[in-house]
């Protein structure tokens, strides 16, 4: 059912089909196997769509094509926004996506469509997440978006926005899967980075423009971010969290599952600690993702890898940006040499604090210290006048 990029009509007709109330996902799929596209089901008889096994009321919204009107005001959104519509007969479509049990028969994409076609894994998370948490996601998605993979999230705050942003700080490919329309932000704060992925990643949704972030919506998205994944990565989750769904329908997708270990008293490390006790692979690091991804996933990474190298040529490498980060260690001063050695990458520290614990020093000196370990990229500022190392 593959198809070439669509002409205006013929995304109306789709749009005129995903907006008629009633017909869910798996309906609307077997509609088009029978019928093949969205213009013979419009063009059917009552009677056919019936006989198809569609309900009275459904067959009749259909034939009346009352959501014509609001297929062609979707339109004018998407031009608005520079939204484009991509199907589930689209070349662009994710494979894996449209090998899962309910495949969304439209999505919604604005930024790099490329990225449908990348190796993707997903990082997911609780909204809460604790320094430890946000240091880990950041880092194992920088380290696994340098090896080459897209960093799939769901833009949520906490585990998810870090994932995003860990993998944007080197200039990775990541791709958000939203719970509304690709026109919404949400949660608002997420305005700056969401424009972000825009112009860098790529926003993904199968809400239609304008839809809300309801609450529902959200284990429904969370099996777009699974099912296009090569595996999902779970950071920090409570043991009934949206990580936790995300993981499921990643393990009924036949998806790997990856989790990152907790301390075992908190109760975000419940969800991660609970999947590696039922068989998800331990990660500590982003090589002990990679080792168990498929092998043909493995080969097109090493692949990508060397090309990139090659096009880059001196082209400053993970390995040795962090020397010259460890380089520059010996050349901080008293101050910023103590403060680093009393932060946790674990556990935020306040400035308060840190000021007992840094002794025989000015605030306005610890102050100017810690500002220069976070240009150097060494201690990240947290709200509240809160401090960590970065991990």
């Amino acid at each position: 059912m593959l198809s070439p990029v669509l002409s205006r009509e013929e995304e109306l007709y789709w749009l005129a089909l995903k907006l008629v109330p009633g017909l869910g996902t798996r309906t609307s799929g077997k509609l088009l196997d029978r019928f093949r596209t969205p213009q013979a089901i419009f063009h059917a008889s009552r009677t056919e769509l019936e006989a198809a096994g569609l309900s009275g009321t459904v067959a009749q919204s259909i034939s009346s094509g009352c959501t014509f009107e609001d297929a062609a005001t979707q339109q004018e959104k998407m031009s608005e926004s520079g939204t484009v519509a991509v199907t589930i007969g689209d070349p662009r479509y994710p494979q894996p996506l449209r090998e899962i049990f309910d495949p969304p028969i439209l999505l919604f994409a604005r930024g790099r469509l490329e990225l449908l076609q990348s190796l993707m894994l997903a990082v997911v998370g609780t909204r809460r997440p604790t320094p430890y948490g946000m240091a880990v996601a950041e880092r194992l998605s920088a380290d696994l978006a340098h090896a080459g993979l897209s960093i799939v999230s769901g833009m949520a705050r906490g585990i998810d926005t870090a994932a995003h942003k860990g993998t944007l700080s080197v200039c990775g490919d990541t791709v958000a899967v939203l719970g509304c329309g690709v026109d919404v932000v949400y949660p608002s704060e997420n305005r700056k980075l969401a424009a972000e992925l825009v112009a860098k990643g790529l926003i993904l949704s199968e809400f239609t423009m304008g839809a809300t972030a309801f609450p529902q919506n959200f284990p429904i998205r969370n099996r777009i971010i699974s099912g296009m994944s090569l595996g999902v990565l779970v950071v920090e989750g409570a043991q009934y969290s949206g990580s936790a769904i995300t993981a499921k329908l990643a393990m009924d997708q036949g998806r790997e599952v990856f989790a990152v270990p907790g301390n075992i008293t908190s109760k975000l490390s419940w969800g991660p600690n609970l999947l590696i006790k039922q068989g998800a692979r331990l990660v500590q690091d982003w090589n002990d993702v990679i080792v168990d991804l498929p092998p043909e996933s493995r080969r097109h990474l090493i692949d990508r890898g060397r090309k990139k190298l090659l096009a880059e040529g001196g082209a400053t490498s993970g390995a040795e940006q962090a020397s010259l980060i460890e380089g520059a260690a010996p050349e901080l001063d008293s101050t910023a040499r103590r403060a680093l050695e009393a932060l946790k990458v674990d556990a935020a520290i306040h400035l308060d604090d840190l000021l007992e614990k840094v002794q025989d020093t000015s605030p306005s000196e610890l102050i100017a210290a810690l500002f220069e370990l976070e240009m150097l990229g060494l201690v990240k500022q947290l709200p509240g006048k809160n401090f960590v190392k970065v991990w």
